[in-house]
């Protein structure tokens, strides 16, 4: 069940820590302004997709299971589009001045089987085997929850996107590292589309959002 915003203060509530992370400046209200502005979607995330995307259902703060048990990946909005006759799951990692996580050897630096469960499993989903160790976790996790939530809604295709306002594109260097594991090259406001094993064609792209949202 859900029920429709009445502004950017309603996205607070769904906060981890709904005192620290709400201020000006960082991430989590950035993208509660610029999504509450927007007609539809964000217009620096609509550009990266050329079939004049249509939001159908946008959802903050969004937790999505994992194989592997332990925290979910919470994706800061999951949206529903349409693009052209194709459906799509989005899921956005919004950011200003915040990294991307722990590497994958931080991460795992206290190994467990839920852990090695998961990342296998990742891997597996996207196709990938040895990933660098220097590589982001978060990266990871946010983009299998694409991938699992276009199965559990049977969408057309998937996406990840960061949404960065940070106007000097900061930590863009850890998203292309983890971008050229698919052999793709995505430089800050633009998006490029993979096939998975599975089949599904997966988006990945870098928004930069508006200075005005800070």
């Amino acid at each position: 069940m859900l029920i429709p915003t009445q502004g950017p203060d309603d996205w607070r509530r769904f906060l981890a820590d709904p005192v620290t992370q709400w201020r000006r400046g960082y991430s989590a209200m950035a993208a509660a302004l610029s999504w509450e502005a927007a007609t539809g979607l964000s217009p620096e995330i609509a550009a990266l997709f050329p079939e004049h995307p249509e939001l159908l259902l946008a959802i903050p703060e969004h937790k999505v299971a994992l194989p592997g048990g332990g925290r979910p990946s919470q994706c800061d909005v999951f949206a529903l589009i349409r693009l052209g006759q194709a459906t799509c799951a989005l899921a956005v990692e919004a950011k200003v001045n915040e990294t991307f996580g722990p590497t994958l050897a931080k991460w795992q630096a206290t190994p467990s089987s839920g852990k090695t469960m998961r990342l296998d499993s990742i891997c597996q989903m996207l196709g990938l085997s040895d990933p660098a160790p220097d590589l982001r976790y978060q990266l990871f996790h946010r983009t299998a929850a694409a991938v699992v939530e276009a199965r559990r809604f049977k969408t057309d295709r998937a996406a990840m996107v960061v949404q960065s306002f940070s106007q000097d594109h900061r930590w863009h260097d850890d998203f292309a590292r983890f971008a050229a594991q698919f052999g793709l090259d995505i430089p800050p406001g633009s998006s490029a589309t993979i096939s998975l094993p599975c089949g599904l064609p997966l988006t990945l792209g870098w928004a930069a959002g508006g200075a005005e949202f800070l």
